[in-house]
């Protein structure tokens, strides 16, 4: 069971992705067309949705497309002729009103289809998304930035919602309507058609032309707002470090550096759509203007009926505006397959840590765990060249308390992230009662291993809620009982909605010591046979780790409890207390023992008595 992310240090060097991907240029495309296969699989399931979009957007631009051949009708076949009858222009009248309705409501219907499995499909993706980072190890975190993730799953899904809803759209309908319309156009004169073609080739070189140009600037605009977002989460986390240091102007300036560079991305991405779209706009009034002059010398010379020109006209015009629509979603596709791409590179990444094939996975039974641990020859580093711990041998008895103390660096953490399995060991194996932690699934380890970190993390929701972690199927009476039983239920019972109460993110409004109450009666409600204390009284005053002390000495009893201690207060009673230096254990035994024994251990409780008394450990 975990609180919250490991708080082992990353590697020095992590990178964040941009959903680039490194290698050649056949990779990179071989990597696109796989992203925009893996999200095009999610339109799958709704197929016949689809073949009823596409019915419903024949239906409709076929109403809309009959409209002007109507009028040609009427125009050539009736009132050059003379047929002017009042009876004839109500008949028109109706059918071409019938038309509009019958095009409205198919439209209407295509719409309305087709932003509904949009949605549908955007919100499985970002669930699957959300689902598959919650499933990655911590190594996973050291490499993508949080503001990255974040734009992950907010704002590149609705990139995404964007082209099932926009794009598709725009390929079904205006596709349609395009081909459509050339029908139209060669029976009416194929002479005519045949010179409103030209003008395609000229379109395709365009989109060629500028097809690079704006992915690069799409890609370079998500590059800029996923650092912009980065550098804001990172900032709002550490606001009060900021005002502490008073280093407001600081970082505005440097926010201010990040928000320039994200303005001049959108800007260049703005003048290239601009470009880009405007050029089309260009060669469509360029077509206009010579199918108006070509046909107005044919109907001059009496070879075209002016019913005909008329259509053509209209047909024209509507001829331009599927392909506009097309090439200006064209600017969307290309941001959405940057999204596509940014998204398959998350989902594609296995995590490091993986849960043991069913066949080789243990059948401990973590209500029959006694505690005993077992590190044996255990080696690991962040990066391979980089090692931090080597050959380390520790073992812990079932219902031993062990402290853990050392100076900052010394791998303490470290070792309870690997306990956690938030980390494999590089060589060696960790084994609870016998068992190797990689045989057992990672639910099951972490009902065995409980972990209470120095900022416990509590969820927005209610009191009851955190205690019990959202779980149904834990009462009530469960979650209360476990809070009078390590002390917290006064300090609730005095809250205005007692265990009612909404805390906003991550508990703020309670303090230190009591967010850190509520995190031992969620170990207690979860019962792991394990337990571990990463430096869990760092942060309290001396009254408050005294309750936090009692609430310990209550939780740990019948527990294998491992203590990562800031204040040597914290594991004086120890029954043995382990001191870490660069990795590995340099001296062991209970406090007395190693105060007599006048090596580190007894340096720093020197040390920690002559600047204040309170027995921390300097940094």
């Amino acid at each position: 069971m975990k609180d919250h992310k490991t708080g082992a240090k990353a590697s020095p060097e992590p990178q964040a992705s941009s959903g680039n991907h490194a290698g050649s240029g056949t990779e990179r495309e071989l990597s696109k067309r796989s992203s925009f296969k893996a999200m095009m699989s999610y339109a799958r399931p709704h197929r016949f949705a689809f073949l009823g979009i596409f019915l419903c957007s024949l239906l409709g631009i076929s109403a809309d497309l009959l409209q002007p051949y109507l009028v040609k009708i009427a125009i050539d076949d009736h009132l050059a002729i003379g047929q002017t009858s009042v009876g004839f222009l109500v008949k028109l009248a109706a059918v071409y009103l019938a038309l509009a309705v019958i095009s409205f409501i198919f439209t209407y219907i295509q719409n309305n289809l087709l932003q509904h499995v949009g949605q549908n499909i955007v919100s499985r993706i970002r669930k699957d998304l959300f689902r598959h980072i919650s499933k990655m190890s911590m190594s996973f975190f050291d490499r993508f930035h949080i503001g990255s993730l974040v734009t992950n799953v907010s704002s590149d899904t609705e990139t995404i919602s964007s082209f099932f809803t926009q794009v598709l759209l725009s390929l079904i309908r205006d596709g349609m309507m395009l081909v459509l319309i050339i029908f139209f156009m060669f029976q009416l004169d194929p002479v005519l058609a045949g010179y409103s073609l030209i003008v395609l080739p000229v379109i395709a070189i365009v989109a060629i032309l500028f097809r690079s140009k704006l992915r690069q600037a799409y890609q370079n605009a998500r590059t800029r707002l996923s650092r912009l977002i980065a550098f804001t989460a990172e900032n709002l986390s550490g606001m009060f470090l900021i005002q502490a240091f008073h280093q407001e102007e600081e970082q505005k300036k440097r926010f201010t550096e990040q928000n320039k560079l994200h303005l001049k991305a959108n800007i260049t991405q703005a003048r290239s759509n601009v470009i880009f779209n405007r050029t089309f706009d260009i060669l469509g009034n360029a077509a206009l203007v010579m199918m108006v002059w070509l046909g107005g010398r044919a109907v001059l010379g009496e070879s075209l009926q002016v019913g005909v020109l008329y259509a053509f006209i209209s047909y024209i015009r509507q001829f331009f505006q599927p392909i506009n629509q097309i090439t200006m979603q064209w600017n969307t596709f290309q941001s959405t397959t940057v999204s596509m791409d940014r998204i398959w590179n998350i989902l594609n990444t296995k995590p490091e840590v993986a849960d043991p094939k069913a066949e080789t996975a243990s059948s401990l039974d973590p209500r029959d765990v006694m505690g005993q641990i077992d590190f044996n020859d255990v080696s690991f580093g962040y990066r391979a060249d980089r090692p931090l711990i080597q050959h380390l041998n520790l073992h812990l008895y079932p219902g031993e308390m062990v402290g853990i103390v050392g100076t900052t660096g010394a791998g303490k953490s470290t070792l309870i992230s690997l306990l956690n399995r938030f980390y494999d060991v590089n060589e060696g194996s960790i084994e609870i009662d016998g068992t190797d932690i990689r045989q057992l699934p990672q639910a099951k380890l972490h009902r065995i291993v409980g972990l209470i970190q120095q900022e416990p993390f509590l969820f927005s929701g209610s009191i009851i809620d955190n205690v019990r972690m959202f779980r149904e199927d834990i009462t009530r009476e469960q979650a209360i009982e476990a809070c009078r039983f390590v002390g917290a239920h006064a300090m609730i019972s005095r809250l205005p909605q007692g265990y009612d109460t909404r805390l906003s993110e991550r508990g703020s409004g309670l303090s230190a010591g009591e967010r850190q109450l509520i995190s031992f009666a969620r170990i207690v409600v979860f019962q792991p046979r394990i337990l571990i204390l990463d430096e869990a009284t760092a942060n309290l005053d001396s009254h408050t780790e005294q309750l936090v002390q009692q609430a310990l000495e209550t939780v740990s009893q019948g527990r294998t409890t491992i203590v990562i201690a800031h204040r040597l207060s914290t594991v004086m009673h120890a029954d043995r207390i382990l001191v870490m230096e660069h990795g590995e254990i340099v001296e062991e035994g209970s406090h007395q023992h190693l105060i007599e024994a006048e090596g580190i251990y007894a340096d720093l409780y020197a040390h920690a008595r002559e600047t204040g008394g309170d027995t921390a450990i300097p940094g």
